[in-house]
């Protein structure tokens, strides 16, 4: 009996003995980049970090989160980029917490990620509302870590009408989205579905609830006050600011950011240019991905 309880102990010992001389020989798969990122005490950002060379930074529209690139993350990858999606505070698996979420807010959040990333010389890209929080980022930071700028559908430089600006949303079809935020966000979700391709049918069923999916991850509470943040950002002011060069790439059949906002962007960002997406309405990354991958390849190898 006795030896047979040392024998079990000396084979367990080599046993363990093995698993530790293996687990320190072999090599780590992965390339050791955060998932995570803290920007301010108990707030983290998700954070997809992949690929190598010239930095591609993306940033979503409302109320997706960085999965939206999906389609785009491997293309870049594959063409020699390191691309990085960020999700603001508030969407997909970033934190949510109580507190603001505003314009000032997503540039402190987005500033700090560079920062901690060590992140130069990028190409930093924002769809629809992510366009205006891109643009406040570069007006704001004078283009701190980046050195060139796409939007991408961009509910700017005004979402809502004002004096001498009629385009975009009236202020009470805003007021008026921003309550059904409030209290009836699958309806909120219904309608973006209808609108979001140039056709109602434009993008196929599997795409649209992928997309459904994305947008439930969404805090409801952070995509209210995000959206009235929206509502209130006048950036016509701020673009003659901008000094980096500039693509602008919109869908002709946009429903949700009409066309002559890419117009008014383009009037009034110095050296800028525009990429018309014919055959697109708001999803311009989806109904017409080719496209918009390689011009977004081109822009950031000019």
């Amino acid at each position: 009996m006795k030896t047979a309880i040392l024998t079990t102990a000396f084979l367990m010992t080599l046993l363990q003995s093995y698993t530790v001389f293996s687990q320190g020989k072999r090599k780590p798969a992965s390339a050791g980049r955060q998932e995570f990122i803290e920007v301010e005490k108990n707030v983290r950002l998700h954070i997809t970090d992949l690929g190598e060379g010239q930095p591609i930074v993306l940033i979503h529209g409302w109320p997706l989160n960085n999965a939206m690139y999906e389609y785009q993350y491997q293309y870049l990858v594959e063409k020699g980029f390191r691309v990085i999606g960020i999700s603001l505070r508030g969407f997909g698996k970033s934190d949510k917490p109580y507190g603001r979420y505003d314009f000032d807010v997503f540039s402190d959040d987005i500033k700090v990620v560079l920062e901690k990333l060590e992140i130069e010389n990028a190409v930093l890209g924002g769809f629809s509302m992510g366009g205006a929080v891109v643009l406040h980022y570069v007006t704001k930071y004078n283009s701190a870590h980046i050195s060139k700028l796409a939007l991408f559908a961009a509910a700017a430089p005004s979402w809502v009408q004002r004096p001498s600006y009629p385009y975009g949303l009236t202020e009470e079809g805003a007021a008026s989205f921003v309550q059904l935020t409030r209290t009836d966000r699958p309806q909120v979700l219904e309608n973006f579905d209808k609108a979001f391709a140039a056709t109602e049918n434009g993008i196929s069923e599997g795409m649209s609830a992928w997309l459904k999916g994305i947008n439930m991850e969404a805090s409801p509470y952070a995509a209210t006050q995000s959206i009235k943040a929206l509502a209130g950002l006048d950036l016509r002011p701020e673009l003659a600011k901008i000094k980096v060069p500039v693509v602008i790439f919109h869908g002709v059949k946009d429903k949700l950011c009409d066309f002559v906002l890419a117009e008014q962007l383009q009037a009034g960002i110095k050296d800028s240019y525009l990429v018309k997406f014919e055959n697109s309405g708001h999803a311009l990354f989806i109904e017409e991905m080719d496209k918009f991958n390689t011009e977004l390849e081109k822009f950031a190898k000019m």
